[in-house]
């Protein structure tokens, strides 16, 4: 039941803890990538995932990274948005990478339009005192593209197998 627990979760919970961090100080902490890290390799040999698939997620995970890595040196990312990817890139391995880089890059494109629009209207006087809303609106502040890493991964995880290995008929009834 604790290893039910920890699926549905530890991932979710530091994802859109990722997320709620990049919204409000635009920036992700590496301890959330260290312990995404270190929870899915609890888990894998918890769960008795066998070594050559642990070493597909391991190789998804150095792919994103190393693409991720390159898009910050262009500028194009933060560098916590770089290492959040890896890892959530880590947890989905190979089966799953390119259905969450897809839908990372869908929202990641919605969110920039969408702050892009809102960089155009005046600040509500109301919202002026908001610090997180000013860094947010301002045309000089980058895109907390975590939000949408975080959302692309929140609709991937729930067909991974890390959830199919959840048996929620312990929870019923409870």
């Amino acid at each position: 039941m604790i290893l039910d627990l920890a699926r549905l979760f530890i991932f979710p919970a530091l994802i859109a803890f990722a997320a709620a961090s990049d919204l409000f100080t635009m920036t992700i902490s590496n301890r959330v990538s260290l312990i995404l890290v270190g929870s899915f390799f609890a888990l894998a040999l918890l769960s008795g995932m066998p070594a050559g698939d642990i070493a597909n997620h391991v190789a998804a995970g150095l792919l994103v990274l190393v693409i991720a890595f390159a898009c910050f040196a262009f500028g194009w990312i933060g560098g916590g948005d770089a290492k959040i990817a890896a890892a959530a890139g880590l947890w989905f391995g190979f089966s799953y990478l390119t259905d969450y880089l897809v839908y990372a890059s869908l929202f990641g494109g919605a969110l920039t339009l969408l702050l892009l629009q809102f960089r155009q209207w005046p600040m509500p006087y109301a919202f002026r005192s908001q610090e997180w809303l000013l860094r947010l609106h301002s045309k000089d502040s980058g895109i907390p593209y975590g939000i949408a890493l975080a959302i692309g991964a929140l609709m991937i995880y729930p067909e991974t197998g890390w959830m199919r290995a959840v048996d929620l008929t312990r929870f019923v009834g409870q």
